[in-house]
């Protein structure tokens, strides 16, 4: 197997072991609720933990600049391993809401050295063909995405504590296999030291401005709708009170869909373009965000399901191809911490959106998802401005 793409499986299969740290403790929060005495609604707060941590990190990263400055490969293996043993932390008896908190934000923040970092370690070895190679790392991780609904939805019997453990021996397999399988990259460019100014002199990249607030808009869409995916098909069975659906299996179906869409968006992008790939999956998914009440009004629910299906696929095809235009508009001794940077604000606007879609969800009204028609809509203005 060539080299390029005995690294790319190596970096998928890592970046997808290392992830079920975020989203795997999402299949045993109501276990943590029940063992720890929790109230119900800390729910949202175990959740939102993470982002924040994970905001923080690639704030603290980027300035550092510590993807650049040092061997991602390293930084990758470091984070994995403290990222895993945070984990095992939820597990103490002990426990209270706070030190749980504090674990899942720990969490958070050292997933900010593995998923930037495992795109700049792909960016450091594929100059053409990135677009594709990054469209199998998000595929990785809409499928880590997606997972904790498939075992909720089977109904396992797994014991809580085992699923913890297993994750984070997981993650650990896969720090080991970046550190010792994967070496630095051919393209890499080691940076020269802290540049307090770093964040500003990317921005001053027209191309990279543009395909950075291309990012942000799909951002505000994303993760809200794959948070709110259980939540519309709820909706819909309010609606049409006599369908019924196996929420968990049915948002995985949707959610991990877009793993498809990812290779599939790779390989397109490599006849049409990055760009047009990009924009045209981030214009397909702000139709589905303006055309969602229409679905929801049918008495038909396969329409509804086939429907939510395709913009799970379109709602982050356009994903890592937009990491494949900022890392490529970006100085080449400054790519770790502009892809770093452009995380930490993307995923900041994620827990804005979310915010306002669940003050907006206090009915079952079906026209609430058209406002995240404003993300698609603002990044394809951003695409369109871009020379």
């Amino acid at each position: 197997m060539p080299q390029q793409k005995r690294v790319l499986l190596i970096i998928v299969i890592a970046q997808f072991c290392c992830t079920a740290l975020w989203f795997a403790g999402n299949a045993v929060i109501s276990n943590l609720i029940a063992d720890f005495n929790l109230d119900p609604n800390v729910l949202g707060y175990l959740t939102s933990a993470v982002q924040f941590g994970f905001i923080l990190g690639t704030l603290v990263f980027a300035i550092g600049m510590v993807a650049d400055r040092y061997s991602p490969s390293k930084v990758f293996f470091a984070s994995a391993l403290l990222g895993a043993l945070f984990n095992l932390g939820i597990i103490w008896k002990g426990n209270t809401l706070v030190s749980l908190l504090i674990f899942r934000f720990l969490i958070g923040f050292f997933l900010a050295g593995i998923y930037p970092v495992g795109m700049k370690i792909a960016t450091d070895y594929f100059d053409k063909g990135l677009g594709k190679s990054l469209s199998f790392l998000v595929g990785a991780l809409v499928l880590g995405t997606a997972f904790p609904h498939l075992l909720k939805g089977l109904g396992t019997t797994i014991p809580w504590v085992a699923i913890v453990i297993a994750t984070s021996l997981i993650a650990v397999v896969g720090g080991c296999l970046i550190f010792f399988l994967v070496p630095d990259g051919p393209y890499r460019k080691q940076g020269r030291g802290i540049e307090l100014s770093a964040f500003f002199k990317v921005f001053k990249n027209n191309r990279f401005r543009m395909a950075a607030f291309a990012y942000f808009g799909h951002m505000w869409e994303l993760y809200t709708f794959w948070a709110f995916v259980p939540i519309m098909l709820h909706t819909y069975t309010k609606l049409h009170p006599t369908t019924t659906f196996n929420i968990p299996l049915l948002s995985f179906l949707i959610i991990g869909m877009g793993s498809v869409a990812c290779f599939w968006g790779g390989y397109i992008s490599q006849l049409v373009g990055v760009k047009r790939t990009a924009f045209g999956a981030l214009f397909l998914s702000g139709m589905c965000c303006l055309f969602s009440p229409f679905f929801f009004s049918l008495h038909a629910e396969y329409w509804l399901i086939v429907f939510l299906c395709f913009w799970g696929m379109v709602v982050v095809a356009d994903s890592p191809l937009f990491s494949t235009l900022v890392a490529q508009s970006a100085i080449p001794e400054l790519k770790g911490t502009a892809l770093t940077i452009v995380n930490c604000i993307g995923y900041s606007i994620t827990i804005v959106s979310i915010q306002l879609m669940s003050m907006l969800n206090t009915t079952n009204s079906s026209y609430t998802y058209t406002i995240l028609a404003v993300g698609p809509f603002m990044g394809l203005i951003a695409l369109s401005r871009e020379r």
